[in-house]
């Protein structure tokens, strides 16, 4: 996943549109080092859809944005792709995070829930196969 790719991924997540994203980002006047302006309208889209390479000077405005840290927009150990996930990918990242301090009993019960889970759903994708 690209830079742009977890940028547009962040902005679906969190449920704003495009034009939502561009006027916030715009509202916080980032000006480009090359030009001393601000980036058009037209230009940011063109960001969003990849057409232009992205500036890097606006990494600390797309996350004040999006409300995530800068790091989060190069972290790619979690990447989504079905619509479930695409809905819980950020409390899912969260777990992540807040795994580390959990105790090792609860690590285990965490671990054969999700077994569980895991066991139910490849039965129900076996069912569906089988008719």
């Amino acid at each position: 996943m690209e830079v742009i790719e977890k940028i547009n991924y962040l902005i679906q997540e969190s449920k704003i549109t495009k034009r939502e994203f561009v006027n916030k980002l715009l509202s916080l006047e980032p000006k480009l080092k090359t030009t001393g302006e601000i980036p058009s309208e037209q230009t940011i889209y063109r960001y969003l859809n990849a057409q232009r390479e992205l500036k890097v000077e606006l990494i600390p405005y797309i996350a004040e944005v999006l409300e995530v840290e800068e790091q989060e927009l190069f972290r790619f150990d979690i990447e989504y792709a079905t619509e479930y996930n695409l809905r819980y990918s950020k409390d899912a990242r969260e777990i992540l995070d807040l795994l580390q301090y959990t105790p090792k009993n609860m690590i285990e019960h965490i671990k054969e829930t999700l077994t569980c889970y895991k066991k139910d759903y490849e039965k129900g994708i076996k069912k569906i196969v089988k008719n």
